[in-house]
């Protein structure tokens, strides 16, 4: 977790922290651990605020002993709160009221954002449904917990090297992605296992990126944690093109315009206006976008 930190603070808000409650916390000492995240999101070395936790499963005794603390202790700091194993949209709803009820108890300033991993059939079945909620912010796939929750129908490869092939797995990760998009959320692919490999880190997320619509990737490894950024960030090629097809759009009072043999208009100005937004958000330096400043008020 400390290095986590260490890495977010040498490289800026690039990417958010999840403190695991769940498989991150020793049996018996749940509550200890509970404690020791809150501790550390309250620590000066948090400095962007940018750091969220996964608690136990609604059915875990440790569940509602995770949000007292956390919340009581953290509640204005906690960039989002996780919960795993969803198994409704309905479950979302009581949840979330659950924790707004805690956080009016605690006098939390802020609406505490909701992260929901998609792991079984129910939640899968109402995904766009969950999305949907207000309070959600993102949605994550689960692919170990899916795939062992077929009792052996899929393989274990599944969880690996055929998860972009096989096609119940395939399904998932798409409906996730488009429920998201379809409700303005952000889409978070599941974690890679490979810790020394970059180059099947690297490969897993452009495989998510350009094929299933992620938007963002979770890290189990700060060694992953540089690769994931820049395979999430637009390349330096893209950026240049969309600075150059913006500037040409705004002399053209954002009317249609040619630029090198084809057609844009506002369908396509609004696309690479969000490239440059996902560029600026990367945390990489791009010298152009400093130049961009007056398209804030295009």
């Amino acid at each position: 977790m400390k290095k986590a930190m260490a890495l977010q603070s040498e490289m800026g808000p690039c990417f958010d922290i999840t403190f695991d409650c769940e498989d991150g916390a020793p049996v018996g000492s749940e509550e200890a651990h509970a404690h020791l995240v809150a501790n550390l999101i309250n620590h000066p070395s948090n400095a962007f605020d940018r750091i969220g936790v996964r608690v136990h499963d609604p059915q875990s005794p440790h569940f509602d002993q995770d949000l007292q603390i956390l919340i009581k202790a953290a509640g204005d700091r906690l960039a989002y709160i996780t919960i795993p194993k969803i198994e409704s949209a309905q479950d979302v709803g009581a949840l979330i009221k659950k924790i707004n009820i805690l956080a009016k108890q605690h006098q939390i300033s802020q609406v505490i954002p909701v992260h929901a991993l998609i792991e079984t059939h129910g939640a899968l079945a109402e995904v766009f449904e969950i999305a949907s909620h207000e309070q959600i912010e993102c949605l994550s796939f689960g692919l170990m917990d899916f795939v062992s929750a077929h009792y052996g129908a899929i393989p274990a490869s599944a969880m690996s090297s055929e998860q972009f092939t096989h096609p119940l797995v395939t399904r998932a990760m798409l409906e996730i992605s488009a429920a998201c998009h379809r409700h303005a959320k952000t889409p978070s692919h599941n974690v890679c296992t490979e810790i020394k490999d970059l180059s099947i880190i690297d490969t897993d997320c452009l495989t998510a990126k350009n094929f299933f619509g992620y938007t963002r990737k979770w890290s189990i490894h700060p060694n992953q944690i540089p690769v994931i950024v820049a395979a999430f960030a637009p390349k330096l090629e893209q950026v240049d093109e969309a600075i150059q097809i913006l500037q040409t759009a705004m002399d053209a009072s954002w009317g249609p315009i040619q630029f090198e043999g084809k057609l844009h208009d506002r369908a396509s100005y609004r696309y690479y206006w969000m490239l440059i937004q996902r560029a600026k958000a990367s945390g990489r330096q791009f010298m152009n976008l400093t130049s961009l400043t007056w398209l804030n008020h295009a």
